[in-house]
């Protein structure tokens, strides 16, 4: 198997990744429709995940729970796809089939993450939108939007806020690149732990295990500037428009992180981690478990599993 960027190889990750994580998402969205509630809604009190949970369904239906499903799931899709497939074709390439290092790893996840996040920033914010669209919001100062779908959100924010707003949120996405680094880093190198050098599928439990561990550690150490990246795509921080792009980005960010601290202390920093730890945990887990089974499985039916596992 060749170890180009065009991959076969590449592309198996890419799919299996992009359908897992489809998957997973699906089980577990209510409870991101709960995380992502108490990071831009500043005035929603932070409760326990289920009290959350009830709270919408009580005020705006079981449905709300799913609201924002589809943008949501296109986004994850070619998010993934372009992550797996930057991450295993840069490693192949990199490597050229000698054993990987977590420094090798991070640093490879870290332009996997650069490369996903300048190519797939404008579907993340229109899905933002989507799915915060008809909320009941305990912010009064939250201004309503009313898209009929995927494309007129794109059309209307392209229209009333010009193309960059397409990207808001792009300088935090770019230093979350070391969220799925970190994630990938702990989730190889537990990997390569657990084989010991021996070419071994790991099994179900096991992969779920460390996918759950890796994803947990990557999301408390980057947690804060989750909640500002949610902010700036939702679009109701302005931003000045007197100075360069990057500068006020910095003084945003700056800005959204100091006020949290003022208004609720260091723990406003992290207001609905534990809905985000329950949704990203399991759905990450639930992600390499699939992953794992769908590329093995892909691989075996090439005649490529003794190979593959080998270099992994």
């Amino acid at each position: 198997m060749s170890f180009a960027v065009f991959s076969y190889e590449a592309l198996v990750h890419a799919v299996s990744g992009a359908m897992g994580s489809v998957t997973a998402m699906t089980v577990f969205f209510p409870l991101d429709t709960a995380r992502l509630r108490l990071q831009v809604d500043e005035h929603r009190k932070a409760k326990s995940t289920p009290a959350i949970l009830a709270e919408i369904i009580k005020e705006e239906g079981l449905s709300a729970l799913y609201r924002g499903w589809f943008p949501v799931i296109c986004s994850l899709c070619c998010s993934n796809f372009v992550y797996f497939y930057c991450f295993h074709s840069l490693k192949a390439s990199w490597l050229k089939g000698k054993q990987s290092a977590p420094s090798t790893d991070l640093i490879i996840g870290i332009a996997a993450g650069v490369v996903n996040v300048l190519l797939t920033t404008p579907l993340w914010v229109v899905n933002t939108r989507l799915k915060l669209q008809g909320s009941k919001f305990r912010n009064a100062d939250i201004r309503p939007t009313n898209y009929s779908g995927i494309l007129d959100a794109f059309a209307q924010i392209i229209r009333d806020e010009g193309v960059g707003a397409l990207w808001n949120g792009t300088f935090p996405s770019l230093l979350l690149v070391l969220n799925p680094a970190i994630q990938f880093m702990i989730y190889e190198g537990l990997k390569r732990h657990l084989k010991r050098g021996v070419p071994r599928e790991l099994s179900s439990v096991e992969v779920f295990i460390i996918g759950a561990v890796a994803k947990a550690v990557a999301t408390i150490v980057t947690y804060p500037l989750q909640t500002v990246q949610s902010i700036l795509r939702f679009g109701q921080f302005s931003e000045s428009t007197n100075e360069p792009k990057l500068l006020s980005s910095i003084r945003a960010i700056k800005c959204l992180l100091v006020n949290r601290v003022r208004k609720y202390g260091m723990l406003g920093l992290f207001k609905g981690l534990e809905a985000k730890l329950l949704q990203t945990v399991l759905t990450a887990a639930l992600m390499f478990l699939l992953y794992e089974n769908i590329a093995s499985c892909t691989f075996r039916a090439m005649g490529l599993s003794s190979k593959h596992y080998k270099r992994r």
